[in-house]
């Protein structure tokens, strides 16, 4: 639920730390005070969208923290994103340049994660959410949300997908046959060359040291015989003169023994000296002149030069062409393959109907219901003898299934239900909206609901019954409502009262809350404006009290 939000510099509001407790808690104030500021602000944190004008003027940049105990549907996206809980703090900053930046527990975030934090948090309803009723796609989301078929529709979404995805790889393949022939028959034939070629990989450097060392035998064979020559020949050799020195200083090691290292410096040379001169002599041994070998080697890489020229590539990437090609061949093939794509396609078409099938049986179920609480509760609200019906019309199959979600509605009794976008006025669609919201929200995992003056359009005893179906509703989530009518304000756990001020030639908004003799007030001017009266007073403490012991809607 939601504990703190801190307001700094937003809009009208210069600071603002707001302590929140469970149950219902209602904002109240005069018109533009600021009470919608608020869930403003509460959204900004969320990961609405931002810029400059929602920083307060004069302000260099607006901070907004709020602070949640993270509720247990939390714990596999926390686990994910590697966060810590119990305690979340979500934090958005915007400078008056419109630059944003985002926090969660101090790290920084991005706005997705910020709104998918959010999602699994609060659930706002805006005051305009009646309007988005009228929608197809609004009241689809209504049913699956109150039905928990979120899982379902997705995994509907994901299969038609694949399907679509099959049925375009079926008809590309029928559509373009002759083609797909052409290109298998170009890659069998380029496939065959090096096949035949059969290049492997880091074939072509080895191949170019043994050309190289072929085609130069004769002078490495000179030149090894020369080197050993002069390092072990009959005359004036090196080896020879390394013995010599090594015994001239040998014999005056007596006399001064620092020589002593001269000389394992000279018998190390010796032995360096004779192991080379084995070495080059076993060096010369294995190399032998061989025309048929260089002959070999030189028709290899002319093989390779041609094919690399024909496939305008270096010699040392045909071994990676040639499984590329091959890999490219596969392909070609699988997709000429009419039968098994057709298969997949199948495949796809079934796995599709029977999750919509599913999905179907489902949102039947749950339309029943949902019809049948909403009726009973129009007949609190003002709409004796209404009802709503929600109907499912088959359509085509589609992403969201093998029907649509239509609301119908009748004000009365006797009227046959219409759609809701045609029979409903501006008052009827805001209370069986309301209807809707809190119904719906009872089956959301969500702890905390915001309902943004989603009473407009309501009055009288309408109101009280709402208050009641707000207060009912606060008793299993968190609960916050900015209201401009008394009825519902006094059936609040925790009241705010949001006023406006003047400082410095700068309009200010400032929230207090509200205790029981503040409450009186303020349940007074809702009921009787800026003049209040010992009657609407009395009036205010009467509605306090009978919202206090009356029992739950």
């Amino acid at each position: 639920m939601l504990r703190t939000l801190h307001i700094l510099d937003f809009v009208i509001v210069d600071r603002a730390d707001i302590h929140f407790e469970a149950g219902f808690t209602v904002f109240s104030g005069e018109t533009g005070a600021g009470k919608s500021i608020l869930i403003d602000a509460l959204s900004l944190a969320l990961g609405g969208r931002g810029d400059a004008s929602l920083v307060r003027e004069g302000a260099n940049r607006a901070d907004i923290s709020a602070v949640f105990e993270a509720p247990p549907s939390a714990a596999g996206w926390l686990d994910e994103q590697s966060i810590e809980g119990p305690e979340l703090i979500l934090r958005r900053v915007i400078d008056s340049q419109g630059r944003s930046k985002a926090y969660i527990n101090g790290l920084p975030a991005t706005l997705a994660q910020l709104r998918d934090l959010g999602a699994l948090l609060v659930d706002i309803h805006g005051q305009h959410a009646h309007q988005s009723l009228l929608q197809p796609a609004s009241q689809r989301d209504i049913l699956d949300t109150q039905g928990g078929h979120a899982d379902q529709a997705q995994a509907l979404s994901d299969a038609w997908t694949d399907w679509r995805l099959a049925q375009a790889a079926l008809d590309a393949a029928r559509d373009d046959a002759a083609g797909r022939a052409q290109a298998i028959d170009r890659l069998q034939e380029d496939l065959a060359l090096l096949d035949e070629l059969a290049p492997t990989a880091d074939e072509w450097p080895a191949l170019c040291a043994r050309q190289s060392r072929l085609a130069h035998a004769q002078a490495l064979l000179s030149g090894a015989g020369q080197a050993i020559e002069a390092l072990d020949g009959e005359s004036g050799s090196v080896a020879t003169a390394l013995h010599t020195a090594l015994q001239a200083l040998q014999s005056l090691t007596r006399h001064d023994p620092r020589l002593e290292e001269h000389c394992q410096t000279l018998e190390s040379a010796r032995i360096l000296c004779a192991e080379t001169v084995s070495g080059l002599n076993a060096y010369a041994d294995r190399l032998e002149l061989d025309p048929d070998a260089l002959a070999q080697a030189d028709a290899r890489m002319s093989q390779m030069f041609t094919a690399a020229r024909r496939f305008h590539v270096e010699p040392e990437a045909l071994s990676e062409l040639h499984e590329s090609l091959g890999a490219q061949l596969r392909q070609a093939e699988a997709g000429q393959d009419l039968q098994a794509l057709t298969q997949a396609c199948a495949q796809a078409e079934a796995h599709y109907q029977a999750i919509a099938q599913a999905l179907s049986t489902a949102r039947a179920a749950t339309a029943q219901r949902l019809a049948e609480q909403v009726t009973a509760a129009m007949q609190n609200l003002s709409m004796e003898g209404g009802s709503l019906q929600v109907a499912l019309p088959a359509c085509k199959p589609s992403a969201h299934g093998l029907e649509t979600v239509e609301f119908l509605v009748a004000g009365h009794a006797g009227v046959a239900p219409r759609p809701l976008s045609k029979v409903a006025s501006g008052g009827e669609l805001a209370r069986i909206s309301l209807a809707l919201s809190v119904i719906a929200s009872q089956a959301a995992r969500v702890p905390t609901l915001i309902f943004d003056e989603v009473d407009t359009g309501i009055g009288g005893a309408v109101a009280e019954v709402v208050g009641r179906l707000l207060r009912e509703l606060g008793q299993r989530h968190q609960v916050l409502c900015v209201t401009h009518l008394p009825q519902v304000a006094a059936c609040a756990s925790q009241h705010f009262q949001v006023s406006k001020t003047t400082r410095d030639q700068h309009t200010l908004s400032a929230i207090q809350t509200l205790d029981a003799p503040a409450r009186v007030e303020e349940i007074a001017r809702m009921l009787g404006g800026l003049t209040l009266t010992a009657a609407t007073r009395e009036h205010a403490q009467e509605m306090l009290r009978l919202s206090a012991g009356h029992p739950a809607a």
